[in-house]
């Protein structure tokens, strides 16, 4: 009997978290000889997200809550549940409905087949044909740059081995681009495609800021090409300077009287350059961050409770990097993003609720 485990992950998703639960719980049971856990982790979310999380795991033990301190980010929350799931393999599916869960049955069937990683690739979706294009770009921009291509289309779900699991863990991302560690770790991949649904309740989170952070963390994660890229700009451009530069000399000392340079030529050259100078700037600090990221080693997300979790062993003593579901049940727990052990303060609370 293979046991997996369904992620769910959300944000002010009170008109879409119930449904979300009954299709999935309704997609699992229909499996033969399974047994499931399905773990909502929940973004400190303003509406009654929370109130109907609780009551859903107050009727199902089969679900499990983790509720954040804070909002941590649409990166760092997803990634922080996938590491709290015990499943022999895991589903992470968003609350919004634009993942289908009618799509479970088919994803078990092929890693049960024997695929690590099965992708779920959108085949068509809504949005501005702006936003498409867009999307399309940023793939071939990414593609281009990398040395590991990523799936067109591809955000995330799907269904992952234990194994795949295990493995994104040791890599202790403490800000993981999800999508490109999956290409990283080298598995072939199957994939299945669908129709994306709209949107039909809630307000999504992405914003422009968001999108445009997943994009440069996309890129800065996997390709050093844009740092080499203004070494080499930089150093083509210093030389065509000094060439337009003896070019003007020269032009000056045969037609001392005829020609006036003016200082047009000069402010455009100014502006050019300078503006070349603030876009480079601009790529540097991006791996600057990222780097600075990296070096701080801070939990991915810092849990404020915990509901329908078994606790630990008695005097059980967390070893350096294990994770928040060996740390503390039902209280303030802290999750492992870079591998450093934390002080733990636990906070007790009733326990009865992408």
């Amino acid at each position: 009997m293979a046991f997996i485990s369904v992620l769910t992950f959300c944000y002010n998703e009170e008109g879409n978290v119930e449904e979300v639960y009954r299709r999935v719980r309704g997609n699992l049971e229909a499996l033969p000889g399974h047994s499931y856990e399905h773990l909502f982790i929940d973004n400190n979310s303003t509406d009654d997200t929370q109130a109907l999380l609780r009551r859903i795991a107050a009727s199902d033990k089969n679900v499990k809550v983790i509720l954040n301190a804070r909002n941590f980010g649409t990166v760092r929350s997803p990634f922080h549940g996938l590491m709290q799931c015990a499943g022999e393999a895991v589903i992470p599916i968003s609350a919004d409905l634009q993942d289908p869960p009618d799509l479970i049955p088919e994803l078990v069937k092929r890693w049960e087949a024997g695929h690590k990683i099965v992708l779920a690739v959108k085949r068509s979706s809504g949005g501005s044909k702006l936003m498409r294009a867009a999307r399309r770009l940023y793939y071939q921009l990414v593609n281009r740059l990398s040395e590991i291509p990523l799936v067109e289309n591809y955000y995330g779900y799907g269904l992952y081995d234990r194994g795949v699991i295990e493995i994104l863990r040791d890599m202790e991302e403490p800000y993981p681009y999800f999508r490109g560690l999956i290409a990283e770790i080298g598995f072939e991949p199957t994939l299945v495609y669908f129709d994306q649904p709209p949107r039909k309740r809630g307000k999504s989170s992405y914003n422009f800021y968001r999108l445009y952070d997943i994009a440069m963390l996309g890129i800065t994660s996997h390709s050093r090409v844009p740092l080499r890229l203004a070494t080499m700009i930089g150093f083509g451009m210093s030389g065509l300077s000094f060439l337009v530069g003896m070019g003007y000399l020269v032009y000056k000392l045969l037609y001392w009287k005829e020609f006036t340079l003016g200082i047009a030529p000069i402010l455009v050259a100014v502006f050019f350059l300078g503006s070349l100078q603030l876009f480079f700037t601009g790529i540097l600090g991006e791996y600057v961050g990222f780097i600075y990221t990296h070096v701080r080693k801070r939990p991915l997300v810092v849990e404020k409770e915990r509901i329908n979790f078994d606790p630990p062993p008695k005097n059980h003593s967390p070893s350096r990097g294990a994770a928040a579901s060996e740390r503390t049940p039902q209280g303030t727990s802290i999750g492992n993003g870079g591998g450093e052990e934390a002080d733990e303060k636990t906070t007790h609370s009733p326990d009865p609720k992408p």
